[in-house]
């Protein structure tokens, strides 16, 4: 298989010099630097805009997809989604799409506040709303829900490594018993339109707490929604994501489930980056595990299997 080439900043310049007339002859258009976390594949253009480089043909079918599938969500949730100005191949078979940049911080700057916890139940009731077959038929998979027993299982090994490294205690996952992971299973006919990665880094938001917008959409899929209520865990904290799933109607099972999935990943995570098999740099993989683990009050309204029981504390 060729080698894709890798973008340069005199790649990028040469590409939006023909898609914007910014700029003088004098300054050779606006600046174009990489965004810290892209690579060689995400790059700020100016003050306004954002571009993004397919880097393999796979990655191309994705920034296509997510073209239309901005378009298909859009008018159903509450909160700016980008909006392409251009897009087209940067070289043979791979996509670009010039994006305008949503205003904002990240959710790693900014702290959400109660109105924008509301912002994130409009955004988890949106997606829901979202025809699944119509996502579909743009190709987006349909992925079947994780076991959350294979993943408490595979927790377990790595909270082992974690004690040895004095990072975590491998007692708090003893709350998840093989039990309740089976009870806390996905229910058959549950799939809706999933995010699937509401990082920090991907949620924009206000100085004043608000959630302006959501970015990137290349990993979208029909399937668990308790997966989005986890990543706002990692994102936002689990105070903050339980809330907002409550908010959106989503009851104790997605939610208990969500965190527990959340909770899991961040062990996993964190053992691989200590063996330096994760990507992402310790202080962010403890910071998200931290996030996950903050302790809640969630007041179950119905058990389960539809009957009372009292309040959890996780």
């Amino acid at each position: 298989m060729t080698q894709a080439p890798t973008p340069t900043a005199d790649t990028v310049r040469l590409l939006v010099r023909s898609l914007l007339k910014a700029g003088t002859p004098d300054a050779g258009g606006p600046e174009v630097r990489p965004v810290a976390d892209g690579g060689h594949f995400t790059w700020w253009i100016g003050t306004r805009h954002v571009l993004r480089l397919a880097g393999d043909r796979e990655a191309s079918l994705r920034r296509r997809r997510e073209l239309r599938l901005r378009d298909l969500v859009r008018p159903y949730v509450p909160i700016a989604v980008p909006t392409s100005v251009a897009q087209g191949e940067w070289a043979p078979g791979l996509a670009y799409t010039l994006d305008t940049k949503l205003p904002g911080g990240s959710a790693e700057e900014h702290d959400v506040s109660a109105v924008g916890e509301a912002d994130l139940a409009g955004l988890l009731t949106g997606l829901r709303e979202v025809p699944v077959r119509q996502a579909e038929a743009f190709g987006v998979p349909r992925v079947a829900p994780r076991s959350l027993e294979a993943l408490r299982r595979e927790a377990g090994r790595a909270a082992e490594l974690l004690h040895t490294a004095d990072e975590f205690d491998p007692a708090r996952l003893q709350q998840l018993t093989s039990p309740a992971a089976v009870q806390l299973a996905a229910q058959p006919g549950s799939a809706v339109l999933v995010h699937h990665a509401l990082t920090g880094d991907h949620l924009v938001i206000s100085g004043d707490g608000r959630v302006r917008g959501v970015l990137d959409w290349t990993d979208t899929v029909v399937g668990d929604p308790a997966e989005d209520i986890a990543g706002l865990a990692l994102a936002v904290g689990s105070p903050a994501a339980v809330r907002a799933a409550t908010l959106a109607g989503y009851g104790a099972r997605p939610c208990l489930r969500g965190l527990w999935l959340a909770r899991c990943d961040t062990v996993i995570r964190l053992a691989a980056g200590l063996d330096r098999r994760a990507a992402e740099p310790l202080p962010l993989l403890r910071t998200r595990l931290r996030r996950a683990w903050e302790a809640i009050l969630l007041e179950r309204v119905t058990e389960l299997r539809d009957e009372e029981t009292d309040d959890a504390e996780l």
